[in-house]
């Protein structure tokens, strides 16, 4: 089998698109620019984050905004303030090694969620950055979780 074949294009996985439309159109045009473009959403910056699917074992890709905890990518899994966690979060807590995206660098990660007193100390930064954030806390019971994403 081909790296091409494999889904492995210059040694750069290839993850399956998002099923919503507009993350997979951003995610496209992120990876195909190289990180040079689709590198925002709503001037909040972004990340490229492909990990496996708990149940498929399909590597897949979303976009997330991030913020920055030292060396550390911060994801939110507001998932718009639903009560359910979104589905990359699950799969993350199966199997948190993942590979990411940032601007025009690719490297492996871990991701890990925080302990409440550690969310506590990045959440006011993360609605500064994006303020739905709070209005989306505000708006479910579920506790959201805040993920870090350490190179690996």
């Amino acid at each position: 089998m081909t790296a091409e074949q494999d889904g492995d294009r210059d040694g750069t996985p290839e993850g399956a698109p998002s099923p919503a439309d507009w993350v997979a159109r951003q995610a496209e045009l992120y990876e195909s620019s190289g990180g040079t473009k689709g590198t925002t959403q709503l001037g909040v910056p972004c990340l490229l984050m492909d990990y496996v699917g708990r149940r498929s074992g399909t590597v897949r890709r979303t976009v997330l905004m991030y913020g920055r905890d030292g060396e550390d990518y911060l994801i939110v899994a507001s998932n718009g303030g639903s009560d359910r966690p979104p589905l990359w979060y699950l799969n993350l807590q199966a199997n948190p090694d993942v590979e990411l995206r940032v601007n025009t660098e690719r490297f492996g990660a871990v991701a890990a969620t925080l302990p409440a007193e550690e969310k506590a100390r990045v959440w006011p930064r993360l609605v500064e950055l994006f303020p739905r954030y709070a209005q989306y806390q505000a708006g479910t019971e579920r506790d959201i979780p805040v993920v870090r994403l350490t190179r690996s």
